[in-house]
């Protein structure tokens, strides 16, 4: 199959045949729309208990320590910008 112009696929379609390709029922296509999730989601290998308690604390450790450096970015730029500009005078 090859791309068109626009660099979407077309639509496949039986060998020889020129009428589109029938949808069926909305209510069918939903149906089947959550059996092949299903299906998906019985594939998937889940994470075991210490798994998800290592991944958990990696992602806490990491967010703490981005949350210090933008912490100390914030502090360091707030005194650069009292410095060069001044308190202000208040009226």
């Amino acid at each position: 199959m090859t791309e068109t112009s626009s660099g979407a696929r077309p639509v496949a379609r039986p060998a020889g045949s020129k009428t589109p390709v029938k949808k069926g029922n909305i209510f069918a296509r939903i149906g089947l729309f959550f059996r092949q999730v299903i299906a998906e989601l019985r594939k998937v290998i889940w994470p075991g208990r210490n798994d998800l308690i290592t991944y958990t604390l990696t992602v806490i450790i990491f967010v703490a320590v981005i949350v210090a450096i933008v912490t100390v970015l914030d502090l360091g730029f707030a005194k650069l910008v009292l410095l060069v500009f001044g308190k202000g005078s208040g009226s």
